[in-house]
């Protein structure tokens, strides 16, 4: 896959989200501006004024708004390396996976967890009904979870609206966050596991694994046997399993949350979000939100917006 980045003005960029409408995708990394997905090219706008064009068409898509900086001519996106890739057959393996919940929600925290699931349990997960979150409700998340939480070892943790707030002003990027909770809970699992020894960790991926070990300099790592994989919940159980914990405990959290502000909170960050968060501001004043949310997404301007501050 071949890409290209240009610098552009700050008009420039707003032309270019006007003429991307009808492509925009509903998120935005952190430090975007806007994000579009086209036939055969995906791109991506930041603050710093850079934008990304991938795909098999980004030459084409980029050369209608500029030519590419000097000496960063159209390349090839190197892959991840084969070592962080899964074996073929990890699905049969006792593995050690990770997940997170909450990451796009303005309400609620962001929880991580690392569950581990040996070869023999495989066929009993299946039972239980154990497989790609995203294809299950809130309900049948919570009957399997409830099942789960006394079958496998696991480590859950979850970074709450004023930590999450706290770091995010430091200067630290969501990514980050993600990399330090994945392997937090990764260590804390593997020592409640001794001496067991599983075959290999996967996580599922948020960021290419060069970024990940990047994110992690104060941190020791896992390098060994630990793979990369998006959608990972479909590649092994174990990963699935840690989703599932990961939303249960986020669902938990959220009816906390929920009971704390006196009113049923939505999740995502789409307009009805904006229209909760304005709600508790004409309640309860702007820093209310802090304890709530996530302050640095753009539901927090919109919600003060329709509070009329």
């Amino acid at each position: 896959m071949s890409h290209a980045v240009l610098t552009v003005s700050g008009d420039t960029m707003i032309k270019m989200k006007k003429a991307y409408q009808k492509h925009l995708s509903p998120k935005t990394p952190p430090g975007g501006v806007f994000a579009a997905k086209l036939t055969g090219c995906t791109i991506t706008a930041y603050q710093s004024g850079k934008v990304l064009f991938q795909g098999v068409s980004a030459a084409e898509e980029a050369g209608k708004w500029g030519s590419p900086a000097p000496g960063k001519p159209v390349q090839k996106v190197s892959k991840a390396p084969s070592i962080f890739s899964p074996p073929p057959n990890i699905a049969e393996l006792s593995i050690v996976g990770s997940d997170e919940v909450g990451t796009g929600d303005f309400f609620g925290p962001m929880t991580v967890t690392a569950a581990y699931v040996k070869k023999e349990q495989l066929g009993l997960l299946k039972e239980i009904g154990v497989k790609d979150s995203k294809n299950l409700n809130d309900d049948q998340i919570s009957a399997i979870a409830k099942d789960l939480l006394h079958i496998i070892p696991y480590s859950l943790l979850i970074l709450h609206n004023p930590k999450y707030n706290e770091l995010q002003k430091q200067g630290m990027s969501q990514g980050k966050m993600k990399a330090l909770l994945h392997n937090k809970a990764i260590s804390n699992l593997l020592e409640k596991i001794k001496p067991d020894v599983p075959e290999g960790i996967l996580i599922d991926q948020f960021a290419e694994p060069g970024v990940y070990y990047n994110y992690l300099k104060s941190a020791p790592p896992f390098k060994s046997q630990t793979y990369f994989s998006t959608k990972a919940e479909g590649i092994h159980l174990a990963v699935a399993a840690a989703s599932i914990i990961s939303r249960y405990s986020f669902v938990k959290e959220f009816e906390k949350l929920s009971k704390s502000a006196g009113m049923i909170l939505p999740k995502g960050a789409g307009p009805k979000v904006d229209q909760a968060a304005a709600k508790l501001i004409k309640k309860h004043g702007k820093d209310y939100l802090a304890a709530f949310t996530k302050e640095h997404f753009a539901n927090t301007q919109k919600a003060r917006k329709l509070a009329g501050l």
